[in-house]
Order: C-alpha cells, then structure tokens, then sequence
C-alpha cells in the first residue's frame, strides 16, 4: 500500500501551493493526505511561565492556519487528516511525521514570498531535503494549476544511481496518475565541458562521443520503464538554467547528489538550485541502497 502524503503549512503565502501540490499527489496515487501544522515545543531551559505561554500562542496559530487550511481544501476528494505536531523546527516535525506514518511524499511550499503567520522562520524546504526519508516535493510561488493538465512527468536523468531511482520514482507516479513520462538530460555546450582542452577538433570529437553516450543511455532507459510511455530528450545549457526554465511538465523528478546517507534526501548543486528557481514542482528523491 501506498503511504499518505504529507503537507506541510505554516500559514505563509506559500502554503496554499503546497497544499494543491499535496492534494494532487495524493489524488493520483489513490492515497490519504495528512496536513500538518508545525509548532514549537516546550524548551528543555528556559523561564517556565514565558516559554508556556510563548509555546501556546505558537500552538493556537498552529490551529488558526489549520483551520484556514480546512476552508480551502473544502471539498476535497481524498481523505484528509489534520494535525498540530510540536518540535524543534518545522523541518524535524515533518521529517518525524513522514517517518511515523511512512510518507509516500513531503510536500512543502517554497517560501518565496514574505510570511503572512509563518510558525517557524528559515527555509523548511531545504532543511527536509537534508535528510528526508521520503521524496520531498516543492511547490513553486503561484503554482499554476490545474495539476495534471499536461499529463506529462519529467525527470532531470542521468545514468546514475541516483538517476535511476528518480527514473523509478517518476514511473511510479506515473503509472498511478496515467501520465507520460519525459526524461531530460542536460549537457553543457561548446566549451564548457571541456576547461582543460586545447584544439576545436579535440573538443568536437569529445563532445560528439558524449553526446552519442548520452543519447543511449536516454533511450535506454525510456525503453526500460514497465508499464509507462516514456520519451526523452538531449539539452544542451547550463543544466539549471535548462531545467528550471521547463513548464511543459506538471512536476520534475531529480536525485540527491552522488554521496550522503543512503535512503536520505542530500542535495546537490543542481537540485539545491532547481529548488529555489523550478517553474513548475520539484521533487527531491532520496539515495537508494
């Protein structure tokens, strides 16, 4: 079975964004959906009597933007829960969530516009994608809607280990919400790709071998995917530029960097970037193995 899928809002403008990301998510996968509103938890030190009162105030704007939440997402076809959760930070009660009802995805707003009753400052995006042990998915400022209109999943793939498990991911989804899959590969152009070699013959032919290798592994891998249409296509750019500029995709599928803890989310260059500056939803899956 299919774990529900968490939201998490904080009553900023973005939260609205992470909520329709949420819900479609949870629609196409056949799943339930658990809204969550982040507070902070009693202090370990401090005075007693202000930080209770502090922690209560933070608790019942925790209940305010729940309730807000409850209005908008009124009529909604999949089951919703919702819930208060305490803890050190809106990233930790999130993560702790996902982990305790085992998520199927995070789904977080993108904080670019300034907080209209944010419940914990910072960057609750970034934070999860530190560690998460479930795909994260960042929902961009004004998403546009309605999700699953273009009927088209992308994925920003390489032949990589990481690559491949957001290849399987992006399937997945896939498979459950009818859509096509489209695989992306960016690949630098002229000479930056090659810093460190001299001669216009020696970077043609180094770059004509790449792009060749590049285009077989795509193909390979579209023609691997069980159960789903796939196609792909070879870019040439600067590859967040590229693939933050892509809006013919309801949402973008990207690994975490090559290294880390396996099983958890580690951004990279590229996703860490792509998070801030996607067009179109982002989602972050962890490392396999």
């Amino acid at each position: 079975m299919t774990g529900p899928v968490v939201v998490g809002v904080d009553g900023g403008l973005t939260a609205p964004d992470a909520a329709v990301l949420g819900c479609w998510l949870a629609t196409s996968l056949g799943t339930s959906l658990i809204v969550a509103a982040v507070h902070p938890a009693p202090a370990a030190l401090g005075s007693g009597r202000v930080d209770a009162e502090w922690v209560a105030d933070r608790h019942r704007a925790a209940t305010r933007v729940l309730d807000e939440t409850k209005e908008a997402l009124a009529g909604v076809a999949c089951a919703i829960d919702y819930r208060t959760v305490a803890s050190s930070s809106a990233a930790h009660g999130l993560s702790d969530l996902a982990e305790q009802v085992a998520a199927a995805y995070i789904a977080v707003g993108s904080g670019r516009d300034a907080p209209r009753e944010r419940l914990f400052a910072g960057s609750t995006a970034e934070r999860l994608m530190a560690g998460s042990v479930c795909p994260v998915a960042v929902a961009p400022s004004g998403l546009k809607g309605p999700l699953g209109s273009l009927n088209r999943i992308g994925v920003a793939y390489v032949d990589t280990p990481d690559g491949r498990t957001a290849l399987t991911a992006a399937a997945e989804l896939a498979r459950h919400s009818g859509a096509h899959l489209r695989l992306t590969t960016v690949v630098a152009a002229g000479d930056a790709a090659l810093p460190f070699l001299l001669g216009d013959d020696t970077e043609r032919a180094f770059l004509d071998t790449a792009r060749e290798t590049y285009e077989q592994s795509l193909a390979r891998a579209a023609a691997d995917v069980p159960g789903v249409t796939a196609e792909w296509e070879l870019r040439s750019g600067d590859a967040v530029d590229t693939l933050a500029d892509l809006d013919d995709v309801d949402v973008l599928f990207c690994g975490s960097r090559g290294y880390g803890p396996a099983r958890r989310v580690v951004l990279g260059g590229v996703s860490a970037r792509l998070s801030r500056r996607a067009r179109r939803p982002l989602i972050v899956v962890p490392r396999s193995g």
